[in-house]
């Protein structure tokens, strides 16, 4: 009998994996459409759905490996990191998913909430607070929205040698801005960058990318710190912060 291995678990949902199965236990039912939804309309590898009976969804494993993980150099090889930037670009130039996602005006209400918390708080330096907020508002420009993944952290994406065999958690997955997907993948991974935008083919405000890995570590702090993750871990969301001063 395969044994049950948790995979990740916290109050909002919790991935199990059983033998080659993942099981995605999720309370809010609109979340799980939206990732079945992406996953059928994303011209990228996604994981097979094996079925999907609310609150569950169960999905094949993917071969291969992560790209990477936060906190924690990569192994992958410079193609491998292009491959993945030549899959967000077919992502980027597919059709807009049929739903809303965030625009400038929201996700700044949200960057200056969780700002207000860290200082309130006293869970991060004050010029380290001002200091990134003043680079991340290089994000908050109007944009044209492109289908994005919306969560494309290193360890979403699969590859197996050189090629990406899928990617995974597809349940932020709107219409958004192209280089907030490049700024998460490459968060806490800046070496892997130019390699990245070599497989995207396409030339990009690098600033904009940069204020982006700001904007992400400030307004994920509190939600990790809430759900049991640690964002001073070496490598990790503080350090992002650290290394923007």
């Amino acid at each position: 009998m395969d044994e049950v291995q948790v995979v990740v678990a916290h109050s909002e949902r919790a991935t199990l994996r059983v033998g080659d199965v993942f099981l995605k236990v999720d309370g809010d039912q609109a979340r799980m459409d939206v990732e079945v939804e992406a996953m059928a309309l994303a011209p990228v590898p996604t994981p097979e759905v094996r079925w999907h009976k609310p609150p569950v969804l169960a999905l094949a494993a993917l071969p291969g490996a992560a790209l990477g993980r936060l906190g924690e150099p990569s192994t992958a090889s410079p193609a491998a990191w292009a491959a993945a930037g030549a899959a967000i670009r077919a992502l980027h130039d597919a059709p807009l998913p049929p739903w809303p996602g965030r625009g400038p005006a929201e996700l700044a209400e949200r960057l200056d909430a969780e700002c207000e918390w860290l200082l309130t708080n006293g869970v991060l330096p004050a010029d380290l607070v001002t200091r990134n907020r003043r680079i991340a508002e290089a994000a908050l420009r109007p944009w044209t929205p492109v289908f994005i993944h919306g969560d494309l952290q290193p360890d979403h994406v699969f590859i197996d040698g050189d090629e990406v065999t899928g990617i995974i958690d597809w349940s932020e997955g709107a219409p958004g801005d192209a280089l907030f997907d490049l700024a998460i993948l490459t968060l806490g991974h800046e070496r892997h960058l130019d390699d990245v935008l070599t497989g995207y083919g396409a030339d990009v405000d690098r600033d904009v990318i940069r204020a982006w890995w700001s904007l992400r570590s400030l307004v994920a702090v509190r939600w990790l710190v809430e759900h049991g993750f640690d964002p001073s871990a070496p490598g990790c969301e503080v350090d992002v912060l650290r290394s923007r001063m």
